[in-house]
């Protein structure tokens, strides 16, 4: 007898529902804890579930994800896309944190999710600086427009201007402290050293991007293509159409990873102004009738397709083999 679980994750707490012959238990709540966790497990390990089916929100899965994984228990990590369109289909009108546990027990029975590989400690490690680093990064942007701003008004106290650039120091010094830490966990594994020097091989990608740009890729299962990179980006392309009537314009999904966009978005304008090859390619975009931001993107969308190919092969990124030489003889 076959018994499928599914955990709906909430920040403090999480749902547990199991499924057996088409019917499903009432919800169990547990704790956002270790405490927590451990009950689970023991729960869970009383009813030898065949698959335990999670969706990746967030950051709040992955510790409870890892914790069932070590105890022995099969997990199968889900991308919330695909919950969504499942939950649409069985026409769930309804949205509580039961109903979702109901629903991902009913998906592991239903579609027989692959079982889910945890990443190693350091590569995790690893992927929290670099999301810090981009969080900083980000930060320090904004203080940079804000001290802009002052700096054009001729009656701005320079006290305002002091302390504007007082924090940007202080974030500079932030930053170089954790891209010295992401550095170091990088030196100690040979894999992610190599990966690190061929990703900054492309032009535009400094050490501060490859390092986020590698946080990011260093999680996800080898065996991914490199449509499913993208789309796990949010770089690829959604398309509306139903008969003659619905047409609508071709869009980015953007349901993917705004770490590793927003990672992209420089390198890829860049490559855009200083690259021959992704120079011409996207300017040959925008005489078709594209936007820049189009263009723009797809030029982040083939920079990530060269870089998880330099993953792949451990060869160093080469732009030759991504834009074609008519673009550039146009």
């Amino acid at each position: 007898m076959s018994v499928f679980v599914g955990v709906d994750i909430a920040a403090k707490s999480f749902d547990l529902v199991s499924r057996v012959e088409e019917k499903s238990s009432k919800a169990e709540r547990f704790s956002q804890t270790s405490q927590g966790h451990a009950k689970a497990i023991k729960r869970l390990k009383a009813l030898k579930p065949s698959v335990i089916v999670i969706e990746a929100t967030g950051i709040y899965y992955l510790d409870l994800a890892v914790a069932l994984v070590k105890a022995d228990l099969p997990v199968s990590v889900i991308n919330p896309k695909s919950f969504r369109h499942f939950a649409e289909l069985k026409l769930a009108g309804s949205k509580t944190d039961g109903v979702d546990a109901t629903l991902l027990a009913e998906y592991g029975e239903r579609m027989s999710p692959r079982l889910w590989t945890p990443p190693s400690e350091e590569r995790l490690a690893l992927r929290d600086i670099g999301r810090q680093i981009n969080r900083l990064t980000a930060t320090k942007t904004q203080a940079k427009n804000r001290l802009h701003a002052l700096q054009s008004k001729r009656a701005t106290m320079p006290l305002l201007i002091e302390d504007e650039q007082e924090g940007i120091a202080l974030l500079d010094r932030r930053i170089k402290r954790l891209s010295q830490a992401a550095l170091e966990l990088i030196a100690g594994c040979g894999e992610l050293s190599t990966h690190l020097a061929n990703i900054g091989a492309a032009k535009g990608i400094g050490e501060a991007t490859a390092i986020a740009v590698l946080a990011e890729l260093c999680v996800l299962p080898a065996s991914l293509k490199a449509p499913q990179v993208s789309r796990h980006a949010g770089l690829d392309v959604r398309l509306t159409q139903s008969g003659t009537s619905v047409n609508r314009p071709a869009r980015l999904s953007k349901s993917g990873n705004a770490y590793l966009r927003a990672a992209l978005y420089m390198p890829a304008m860049s490559a855009a102004r200083h690259d021959p090859r992704a120079k011409a390619f996207y300017e040959s975009l925008v005489a078709r009738g594209k936007k820049k931001i189009q263009a723009q993107c797809a030029v982040m969308r083939k920079y990530l397709t060269g870089i998880w190919a330099c993953m792949k092969t451990g060869s160093a990124f080469d732009s030759t083999l991504l834009f074609s030489e008519e673009h550039k003889n146009a």
